[in-house]
C-alpha cells in the first residue's frame, strides 16, 4: 500500500473536458473522432485510487480507444444532461453503462445537482408534505438525506423508494434510447442483484447500486446488447486496498472503493462481448 499524496505518487487522473461539456472526466483525453468505445458510470467506472481502471485495461486488451466518462458519485442525470457525451456514445462502436444507484437523480420528491448528482438541491412540496416534520435545509447530499428519512419513518420511506425506482427505470430507458450505439449494461458491485429485502443487503440504506433490483435489470435486458454481472471474487475483496494509490488521510475512503483486482476482473468480463461487437 502506498500513502503518498496523489500528486507525488503520479496519480493525478489527468482531468479533462470534451467539447463544450461542463463536466470534467478522467483523462488522458481521447480523440472522439477515432473509432472508440464509450464508458459511462459512477465512481467504479472512474476508478478512484486505481492507476489502471477497467476502462484502461479493456483498451489495452482490445487495442481500441476507450473513453472514460465515469463521474465520481455520478448518476444517470449527468449523462442525460450532457449532449457532448451522448454524441460520443452515438458515434461509438459500443457503450458500456455501469448500473448506477437510484438515489442520485431528480424525481418528483427532490432535485439533484445536474452534474454533481450526489448533491441534494431541494425537496418538492410533495416530499415536504410527506415529511412535514423534517428540515430539509440540513442536507447537502442525497444519501444522508434519504438515510434520515428512512430513520424517521420506514413506512413513509417505502413511498420514496418506489418513486426512485420508477424514476430510475424511466431515466435508464431514455438514456439507452439516446445512446444509440449497442449498450452493454455493467453491474459492478460487491452485492449480487436480487429482489430481496433491500434493507437486508447491508447496513443503513443498503448496498450500491442503491435500490436497483434484479427485476429492474430484467426490464432493461431487451433494450441492451448484453447485461454483465461483475461481483468481485473473494480474492479481490480480501485484497482490500493493496496496489491502490491514495494519501494517508483518504485511507478509510479507499476501503470503500473497488480495488485493483476487482477492476482486472471487470475488464476480463467486459472484453469478450466488446471484442465480439468490434469484430462485426
Amino acid at each position: 500500500m502506498r500513502h503518498e499524496p496523489l500528486a507525488e505518487a503520479g496519480l493525478t487522473y489527468s482531468p479533462c473536458r470534451y467539447g463544450m461539456s461542463r463536466t470534467f472526466f478522467r483523462g488522458p483525453r481521447k480523440s472522439l473522432e477515432d473509432r472508440h468505445v464509450a464508458f459511462l458510470g459512477g465512481t467504479g467506472t472512474y476508478g478512484k485510487f486505481v492507476e489502471y481502471p477497467f476502462t484502461s485495461i479493456v483498451e489495452s486488451e482490445l487495442g481500441q480507444t476507450c473513453v472514460n466518462f465515469g463521474v465520481m458519485n455520478g448518476g444517470i442525470d449527468v449523462f442525460l444532461n450532457d449532449p457532448v457525451v451522448l454524441s460520443a456514445c452515438q458515434s461509438a462502436e459500443a457503450t458500456v453503462v455501469q448500473v448506477m444507484g437510484a438515489q442520485n437523480l431528480s424525481n418528483r420528491f427532490y432535485r439533484v445537482h445536474p452534474r454533481r448528482n450526489d448533491r441534494f438541491v431541494a425537496a418538492s412540496t410533495v416530499l415536504r408534505a410527506l415529511y412535514n416534520d423534517v428540515d430539509f435545509s440540513e442536507f447537502n447530499f442525497t444519501r444522508r438525506m434519504l438515510g434520515a428519512l428512512f430513520t424517521r419513518s420506514a413506512e413513509k420511506f417505502e413511498i420514496v423508494r418506489e418513486e426512485l425506482q420508477q424514476a430510475w427505470l424511466a431515466r435508464m430507458k431514455l438514456l439507452i434510447e439516446k445512446i444509440g450505439s449497442p449498450v452493454i449494461l455493467l453491474w459492478f458491485s460487491n452485492a449480487r442483484p436480487d429482489d430481496g429485502d433491500w434493507t437486508a443487503r447491508a447496513s443503513g440504506l443498503g448496498a450500491d447500486p442503491l435500490f436497483v433490483t434484479n427485476a429492474m435489470l430484467d426490464r432493461l435486458r431487451p433494450l441492451v446488447h448484453e447485461t454483465v454481472i461483475v461481483r468481485p471474487s473473494a480474492e479481490a475483496q480480501s485484497a482490500g486496498t493493496e496496489g491502490m494509490v491514495f494519501p494517508m488521510l483518504q485511507a478509510e475512503a479507499a476501503t470503500e472503493m473497488m480495488g485493483v483486482i476487482a477492476h482486472e476482473e471487470a475488464a476480463g468480463v467486459l472484453t469478450r462481448p466488446l471484442h465480439a461487437l468490434l469484430a462485426k
